[in-house]
């Protein structure tokens, strides 16, 4: 079954979408040849975020760490999440889309680099709410306090199962 493409947009869109999509498609290509500029970077993702929120900021530097480049767009992310497909009950403080999947909060750039290693059909991955421990909720302010949380593999019309547990 093919990847579903969280990037759907109205037909209108529909040739600068794929325009786009080729683009990106292009850039992630040319990451593989060994001596290019390119090679040093990683998956673009990104981010739809409130402007005055620390910890998207907090889980940004966590992706880009792991060797993600990002984009960031102040502009909230309640309008996104629902062009994706995620329900309200998924819902983070930051959505973000990286290789024709989308991410609903504070998902570790571990299960983002599995998930575009194995490419399963789903819309992309969920961690609802905020769990204290989980990338970008795992500051000093926190004094060391993880609680547990699931990473959701999310499918077509909103079905979840779990992808990565973190205990």
């Amino acid at each position: 079954m093919p990847t579903l493409n969280p990037l759907a947009a109205p037909p209108v869109v529909g040739c600068r979408r794929r325009l786009l999509l080729q683009a990106g498609a292009g850039l992630l290509a040319g990451a593989g040849r060994a001596g290019g500029a390119a090679a040093a970077a990683g998956p673009l993702v990104e981010v739809w975020k409130s402007p005055s929120c620390g910890c998207c900021g907090d889980w940004i530097t966590h992706m880009r760490a792991h060797g993600f480049r990002i984009r960031v767009h102040d502009t909230g992310n309640t309008a996104v999440r629902a062009r994706v497909g995620f329900s309200a009950a998924l819902g983070s403080c930051h959505t973000a889309l990286v290789g024709g999947y989308a991410l609903e909060g504070h998902v570790p750039a571990r299960e983002v680099l599995r998930l575009l290693k194995e490419r399963p059909a789903a819309i992309g991955l969920a961690v609802p709410g905020m769990p204290v421990g989980s990338p970008g909720m795992d500051g000093p302010a926190y004094g060391g306090r993880r609680d547990p949380y699931d990473v959701l593999l999310v499918a077509a019309g909103g079905g979840t199962r779990v992808y990565r547990s973190y205990r």
